[in-house]
C-alpha cells in the first residue's frame, strides 16, 4: 500500500491554492487533510473553483490539525510570518512557503517560531531540498528568469544584464485591481515596477551563489500582459562565445534537470501553460546574446514548483503528480 503523505493547505481560496488543490487530489501519493480559508469557510471547494465540480467534495474549514506531514502556505506575502507565529506546528511538518516572506538568505532563519527554511529553486539546490526541513518557494518571474540565466553565472559570463518580462494577469492574484480587470488588460500592455520588482533580491543572491566575487548588474522592466496566464522573458548579455558554445552549456546544466527544456527553435507561450516546464531558447547577433525562457506563473512559477519541492522532500520522483498537459492550441 502507497503512503500517502498528508497535505494541509493555508489560502486554498486564491489563484496559487487552487492550482495547488487541483494537482494535490490527482497526486498518486498525497492526500489533502484540510484547506483552510477563513472566509470561505463551510463551502464546498468546487463553490470557489467551480472547475472543480465533480472532482472533490472537500470543503473549506477555518481550522488546522497537526496529523499532516506538510503545510503548504498560500498566502499573500508577508502573511505567512504572521501566521506562523501566530499559529504553532510540530518540528515534524515540513512546510512549504509559496509567498515572499523567507525567500531571501536574512529571511530564511525564523528564531521567533524555530524554522530554518531553504530556497526551492530544484535546479539550483536540489540536493539541499532533499535534505530540508522548510521551502521558500521561488517568485513566478524569479523562477523563469533564473533558469535562463543560471548556466551562464556557472560559466562565470553575468556581469551587465538587460531582461524585459512579460506576464498574465494571474500573476496579479485573485483580489481585483485597476489593471486586472479584463475591461483593463485586454488589447493593453503596460510597463510596472521598472528596475524595481520584488523579485530582484532573490534573483541576484541566486546568480552570486553560482558566480560568486562578482558584481552583477541586472536591469528588469516588467510588462503586464493581455492574458491570464504565463511569462516570456528576454535577457541580453555580451560574450564572445558562439551560439553552439553557449548551447551546450544550457544543455549540460539542465540535462538532468526534466522540467527545463533547452530548444533551439523559437520558443512560446502554449508550450508551458498549465503545466511545470520552462522552455529556453538562445539567439545572438555579434557579441549580444538573448535568452528567451518561458513558464506558467502558477505551476513552475508558483503551485507546480511548490509540489515539485514535496516530492524531493519526501523522496519521490520529482515530476509525480507533475505530467500535465500543455495547452497546445
Amino acid at each position: 500500500m502507497i503512503h500517502k503523505i498528508k497535505t494541509g493547505i493555508i489560502g486554498g481560496a486564491g489563484y496559487t491554492g487552487g492550482e495547488l488543490i487541483r494537482l494535490l487530489i490527482n497526486h498518486p501519493n498525497a492526500e489533502v487533510a484540510f484547506i483552510h480559508s477563513r472566509s470561505n469557510a463551510g463551502k464546498f471547494v468546487y463553490e470557489v473553483h467551480k472547475d472543480l465540480i465533480g472532482d472533490t467534495d472537500l470543503k473549506f474549514t477555518d481550522e488546522t490539525s497537526q496529523d499532516i506531514d506538510v503545510l503548504f502556505l498560500c498566502l499573500g506575502h508577508g502573511e505567512s510570518t504572521k501566521f506562523l507565529t501566530e499559529n504553532r506546528f510540530k518540528d515534524s511538518i515540513k512546510i512549504i512557503d509559496l509567498a515572499n516572506d523567507f525567500r531571501l538568505e536574512k529571511d530564511r532563519r525564523q528564531d521567533s517560531f524555530n524554522r530554518n527554511f531553504v530556497y526551492g529553486l530544484p535546479e539550483l539546490n536540489r540536493e539541499e531540498i532533499k535534505n530540508a526541513a522548510n521551502i521558500a518557494n521561488p517568485g513566478c518571474f524569479a523562477t523563469t528568469l533564473q533558469l535562463g540565466l543560471l548556466p551562464l553565472a556557472k560559466a562565470g559570463l553575468l556581469k551587465d544584464i538587460y531582461t524585459t518580462g512579460i506576464t498574465g494577469s494571474t500573476g496579479a492574484g485573485q483580489s481585483l485591481s485597476a489593471t486586472s480587470h479584463f475591461s483593463w488588460r485586454a488589447n493593453n500592455i503596460q510597463a510596472y515596477k521598472t528596475l524595481t520588482h520584488q523579485h530582484l533580491g532573490e534573483i541576484g543572491e541566486s546568480l552570486a551563489q553560482l558566480q560568486p566575487g562578482i558584481e552583477i548588474d541586472l536591469s528588469f522592466v516588467p510588462w503586464r500582459g493581455d492574458f491570464t496566464r504565463g511569462i516570456f522573458v528576454s535577457s541580453t548579455i555580451s560574450t564572445d562565445l558562439s551560439l553552439e558554445e553557449l548551447y551546450i552549456i544550457f544543455e549540460e546544466f539542465y540535462k538532468d534537470h526534466p522540467f527545463t527544456s533547452v530548444s533551439r527553435s523559437p520558443i512560446f507561450l502554449k508550450q508551458v501553460v498549465n503545466t511545470n516546464k520552462v522552455v529556453i531558447q538562445l539567439e545572438k547577433a555579434g557579441t549580444k546574446l538573448v535568452v528567451h525562457s518561458a513558464g506558467d506563473n502558477l505551476l513552475k512559477g508558483a503551485s507546480g514548483q511548490a509540489v515539485q519541492n514535496m516530492n524531493l522532500l519526501f523522496g519521490l520522483d520529482e515530476r509525480t503528480g507533475l505530467n500535465l498537459k500543455p495547452a497546445a492550441f
